[in-house]
């Protein structure tokens, strides 16, 4: 469904678990938001997992791809650049408050100029960006490194040491230690933890406990996992989904209390 009006259009996608929209380019900046499900939004390598509550800005122009990591409805939101007020020239993450969700589900209708002039207008002020909250995983360039970086994408439980990883990359770990800190800005147990997170996401999403969810994605034990994703979010899973709507708007779909809450 495709609504166009104003400076702001919209459009939404039912998309399954894995379908993907390959790497293109709008002239449009684009908010790619999912109000169900999860998307992982690829810009240049650098890789976003997206929840409801959450989106991503994509300056115009930026050549990008979206893959839905569970069954997902993908909300396009499209401006033109000349009528836009807001200019970010990166990728930017977003939080959608309930407020901005409305906003944009009102857009969505059938509206006449006055209206939807008002709206656009609201959107545009309520969409702030959120410093900590999304997992960012920035690939690196280099092959040996990016070998090693599809190892752990691929198995986030691999717990294989830097030295066992540097061999399989024929490379030394001091080599692989530079290029990861040098081409992602993260060091290499950073990386490994943003990895590691980012799976938990989708896992998460689906009601998942904690419990279930940490030795899937590498942690011995869940408070140990509960500890890292507070690191890199601020917040634990149980707070970081609180405020998402289950597969039906309701509420989550199942109890993802983290222990020592």
């Amino acid at each position: 469904m495709a609504v166009r009006g104003g400076a702001i259009g919209l459009a939404r996608f039912d998309m399954t678990r894995g379908q993907r929209f390959e790497h293109h380019v709008h002239r449009e900046h684009q908010v790619v938001w999912a109000p169900a499900g999860v998307l992982m939004v690829d810009v240049a390598d650098r890789y976003w997992v997206l929840p409801p509550a959450l989106a991503l800005w994509i300056p115009g122009g930026v050549r990008h791809a979206t893959i839905a990591l569970r069954t997902s409805v993908m909300q396009g939101i499209y401006l033109e650049p000349d009528n836009c007020p807001l200019a970010w020239r990166e990728p930017t993450v977003m939080a959608v408050s309930p407020l901005a969700r409305n906003l944009i589900e009102y857009l969505a209708g059938d509206l006449g100029d006055p209206a939807r002039s008002h709206a656009e207008t609201v959107l545009l002020e309520v969409l702030h960006p959120v410093a900590k909250a999304a997992i960012e995983l920035p690939l690196p360039s280099d092959e040996r490194a990016r070998d090693v970086a599809h190892l752990l994408l691929a198995d986030p439980t691999d717990h294989r040491s830097l030295d066992e990883l540097a061999r399989v990359a024929r490379s030394s770990p001091r080599t692989l230690l530079r290029l990861f800190l040098t081409e992602t800005g993260l060091t290499f147990a950073q990386w490994r933890a943003h990895a590691r997170l980012q799976a938990s996401i989708a896992l998460l999403a689906e009601g998942q406990p904690v419990a279930r969810v940490a030795p899937q994605v590498g942690y011995a034990t869940a408070s140990a996992f509960v500890a890292a994703f507070r690191r890199v979010t601020g917040h634990t899973p149980a707070a970081y989904f609180s405020r998402l709507p289950g597969p039906h708007g309701d509420a989550p779909v199942a109890d993802r209390r983290d222990p020592g809450e």
